[in-house]
């Protein structure tokens, strides 16, 4: 019988250890543009673990926060281009690629959860999903946001306070068409570049749900938190349908399953998150100021509805029908 000495036996297991891990047969990139205590962050960490395990190490996912691969606007392109991102979180910014997406930033449209999902859930929401194909775009789940609100360092207690206002907006058309029916001079721009600018007075406001304000910090740089609610609206997981198209069947379905494993979760955290928003941003400061919605609404909404192409107009019509009584 032959037999192995401790050396010869240290050597095997060496060489045992040497071998590489076998590598993912797929890589998948997400990027998007929130802090990593956001709930769109820990969803993409529940998307990473999902797909890796249901995959068996088939697919490796990288998950890129803070706008590390860019803005919304450079992950969309990269996606596109096949250069480096596949997955991202977007909305209203999709109108780049057709312009009836806008219809996802369309103001005062959306006026309760309710609505929302049935949006979403219904022959509309089939709809959106098929625009987002048409533009090579794989709907994956999608994250629903709180109410928009504007937050100021100037106090605005009525639309005559928005004139000349220096606002950050999303770069899309349909909220700048918006904010100029205010009087206010949107400055699109990425929201990595927000609280800077708000710390050095090259804008004095901006607009995004509690969420944002609250991750972003932006309680360091504004004092004022104004209830316009003017926008609620969702975000797609959206991957290239390229990327997609690329994966075997198995691996495409572990992959959608992988997305709304991801909507459900971010959705449980959001709900909670809703709830503390208020007390948190009060704690660190910031007044909350009640205003006229509908003076708010009229002003935004007659500013963009003239501006609307007939496809649109007719979504906005489907949408409006919606509406639930609160």
């Amino acid at each position: 019988m032959k037999k192995f000495t401790a050396a010869i036996i240290t050597a095997a297991v060496a060489a045992a250890l040497a071998v590489p891990a076998m590598a993912a047969d797929y890589t998948i990139t997400l990027g998007h543009i929130q802090s990593e205590d956001d709930s769109w962050h820990q969803a993409a960490l529940a998307f990473e673990e999902y797909v890796e395990e249901k995959s068996e190490g088939a697919i490796e996912v990288e998950v890129y926060p803070n706008s590390q691969l860019g803005s919304e606007i450079d992950m969309l392109t990269s996606i596109l281009q096949q250069s480096g991102c596949d997955i991202t979180y977007t909305g209203e910014s999709m109108q780049t690629y057709q312009p009836d997406l806008g219809m996802l930033g369309m103001p005062y449209l959306i006026q309760s959860d309710e609505q929302m999902e049935a949006v979403l859930e219904g022959e509309i929401g089939d709809q959106f999903e098929q625009l987002m194909e048409d533009c090579g775009m794989k709907v994956l789940g999608y994250f629903t946001r709180g109410p928009r609100y504007i937050t100021s360092n100037k106090k605005i207690e009525s639309l005559a306070d928005m004139k000349n206002l220096l606002i950050r907006t999303p770069q899309s058309p349909m909220t700048v068409a918006a904010f100029e029916a205010t009087g206010a001079k949107p400055t699109p721009m990425a929201l990595n570049e927000v609280f800077t600018s708000l710390q050095q007075g090259t804008i004095e406001a901006q607009e995004n749900p509690m969420a944002f304000i609250e991750s972003q910090s932006f309680y360091e740089v504004q004092k004022y938190l104004i209830k316009t609610a003017h926008l609620r609206s969702w975000v797609y997981i959206a991957m290239g349908k390229a990327q997609f198209d690329a994966l075997p069947e198995d691996l495409q379905q572990v992959v959608l399953d992988g997305g709304k494993h991801a909507q459900e979760v971010e959705h449980e955290l959001f709900l909670e998150n809703e709830e503390k928003f208020t007390e948190l941003l009060q704690e660190q400061g910031m007044e909350f100021v009640d205003v006229d919605v509908d003076e708010f609404a009229e002003a935004m909404v007659g500013g963009v509805l003239p501006t609307l192409t007939e496809s649109q107009k007719a979504i906005y019509d489907e949408i409006a029908a919606l509406k639930t009584e609160e």
